[in-house]
């Protein structure tokens, strides 16, 4: 863990000093691209991890943005239903005309969010979580209701259904 070198993880750094978060942004010499990489070397729990998900419209093409927990799978049905119509997978050329950033790196802010931006309640349990800060190999900490303030997402169940019934049974 070092203070960032690449230029797109200092720009979000000074992005988050402009809106009065202190969260520092750090990188790796590995990946943080999924959220077991990122726990692992942070050193926090899978589900402290934010996952910037993009998805795009089967019909009309428009982006959806989901911030979900490292540990849940979304609920694609249950976005559908919240969008009005079928979801379809985003390329990374989508990915990056949406937000200006790679997959893998897609920092919770920082370009203009989607009409459909949604955010995982189960972040909100945590007084810390970790999102990435642009590259694929950078990260920052941030509070949940920062990030769902700072986002304009609306929090809401969205973890799929299989990891419901099984966190019943446990």
């Amino acid at each position: 863990m070092r203070e960032p070198t690449s230029p797109t993880a200092i720009k979000f750094q000074e992005q988050l000093h402009s809106l009065g978060l202190n969260g520092p942004v750090v990188e790796f010499d590995t990946t943080t691209r999924t959220a077991a990489d990122a726990a692992g070397a942070i050193g926090c729990k899978v589900g402290q991890i934010v996952k910037s998900l993009i998805f795009k419209t089967k019909n009309g093409g428009q982006p959806v943005l989901v911030f979900t927990s490292g540990s849940n799978r979304v609920d694609e049905r249950r976005i559908e239903e919240l969008v009005g119509e079928p979801l379809g997978k985003a390329d990374a050329d989508f990915v990056r005309s949406v937000t200006g950033f790679a997959i893998g790196g897609v920092p919770p802010f920082g370009f203009p969010h989607p009409k459909h931006t949604y955010l995982d309640e189960d972040l909100l349990k945590y007084e810390k979580v970790w999102a990435a800060a642009g590259t694929p190999n950078a990260v920052f900490p941030i509070a949940p209701r920062d990030l769902l303030h700072w986002t304009g997402a609306k929090a809401l169940e969205i973890k799929a259904l299989i990891l419901r019934n099984r966190e019943a049974e446990d």
